[in-house]
């Protein structure tokens, strides 16, 4: 009943099965890999962020670059403060306001700026809502963060800003705003200065559970059905094909099921044929 499993239609249905089951396994396998590495990223950037906060804060050169593991971590520089800038449409704590940047230009790095975050203030960016910087040589502490990719964590990525703001804080958006070099990094310190709000550090990216995260766990679930699917079409045409097969050899086919068949010669029955018409019905 099953000789048709030998036919080279079979053969190619056969040989698909064969190679779109594993393959759908493997993908979906992969898939749910990727979200179980972005929950244990989550954990670790979670675990991390209580450690840095205990963590005696170290020498800024020694932190970068800046990558996942150093990020968050306290940092120090010394240097005088220099531009300050406006970072606007920042919300924290479910209000909308904006960043104080002070640039520090640091005496380890060559006259190098470090841009630090010395608060947050509420409401519209203004620079009479700003402090101002402290004079003289200063000493900050607070979280290292890499520089902000417009358009991402909150950054802006609108041109077209007033003068003395920028949206997002990073050494590409400060290279034509300071005549000096700038960090490829920014700090927010750990206490506010002049009655201003401290900007708490954010997890690494690509550390957190977004939304690509649970977009993996939704691509592992499509490939398992996928698999499940080939699988089910494979029984379902192996049982109508075995069906066909033995209705075939019972004899049954789909003109016996209609009554329309004809017989072995393949005339029609001489019941079903019209009578010759007669001699006189002709001449008449």
């Amino acid at each position: 009943m099953y000789r048709f499993l030998l036919t080279p239609r079979w053969w190619g249905i056969n040989v698909f099965v064969v190679l779109a089951i594993p393959f759908c396994i493997f993908m979906g396998s992969w898939q749910l890999g990727r979200f179980e590495d972005r929950v244990q990223g989550h954990k670790d950037a979670s675990a991390q962020s209580t450690a840095n906060e205990k963590a005696a804060p170290r020498p800024l050169g020694s932190l970068l670059p800046v990558d996942q593991k150093t990020s968050g971590k306290r940092a120090t520089a010394t240097g005088h403060y220099g531009k300050q800038l406006l970072v606007p449409d920042r919300e924290l704590d479910g209000r909308t306001g904006f960043y104080v940047v002070t640039l520090l230009r640091t005496e380890g790095g060559a006259g190098k700026a470090l841009p630090v975050v010395r608060g947050w203030v509420p409401g519209a960016a203004s620079a009479a809502k700003a402090p101002a910087a402290p004079r003289g040589e200063v000493t900050v502490t607070g979280a290292l963060q890499a520089s902000e990719s417009p358009g991402s964590g909150g950054a802006s990525a609108a041109g077209g800003l007033p003068a003395g703001q920028l949206g997002a804080i990073s050494a590409a958006s400060l290279v034509n705003l300071v005549p000096y070099d700038v960090y490829d990094a920014w700090i927010t310190l750990d206490k506010a200065d002049s009655a201003m709000t401290a900007v708490p550090a954010t997890a690494p990216q690509g550390s957190g559970l977004d939304l690509k995260a649970f977009q993996n766990l939704g691509y592992t679930g499509e490939w398992f059905v996928f698999a499940g699917f080939v699988i089910f079409m494979w029984f379902r045409l192996l049982r109508r094909e075995a069906e066909f097969e033995r209705d075939a050899a019972l004899g049954l086919t789909e003109s016996d099921v209609t009554g329309t068949a004809p017989d072995a010669t393949g005339a029609p029955d001489a019941a079903d044929s019209p009578e010759p018409a007669s001699p006189e019905t002709a001449r008449g």
